[in-house]
């Protein structure tokens, strides 16, 4: 499994252009991001210092490496099936369904086929 690192991603990333074209919109979000041979890509479709809402696709055996953040997650399956890892228990997800990553807890996930998923943070 390649490992990504939600580190990787902009934080004090500006609007762009891409952004400012789905406000008003009614939106597929799993159309927003596609999948990508052998890695893992992300779409930012909202940025505000409050918080952030990603897109991200998952190429098969692909995903995020074990972690914590500061501040709770929300994690929703749009498409395929994942292997989630929260402090220790391990859950199998499919598309429809969500879970929130408590703030300071240990998590990560794998694809076990390949995914799409939006990830909310919202920091306090």
């Amino acid at each position: 499994m390649a490992e990504f690192k939600l580190d990787n991603l902009d934080q004090n990333e500006k609007p762009d252009k891409k952004r400012e074209e789905i406000k008003g919109k009614v939106l597929r979000l799993k159309d927003l991001v596609n999948y990508q041979d052998g890695t893992v890509a992300s779409r930012m479709i909202i940025s505000r210092k409050t918080g952030n809402i990603t897109l991200f696709s998952f190429d098969e055996n692909e995903g995020l490496s074990e972690h914590t953040a500061p501040y709770d997650a929300v994690v929703t399956i749009l498409d395929g099936e994942c292997e989630v890892w929260v402090d220790g228990q391990t859950f199998h997800m499919n598309e429809g369904e969500t879970i929130i990553f408590p703030a300071n807890v240990s998590h990560a996930l794998s694809a076990i086929t390949k995914f799409k998923m939006v990830l909310t943070m919202i920091r306090e």
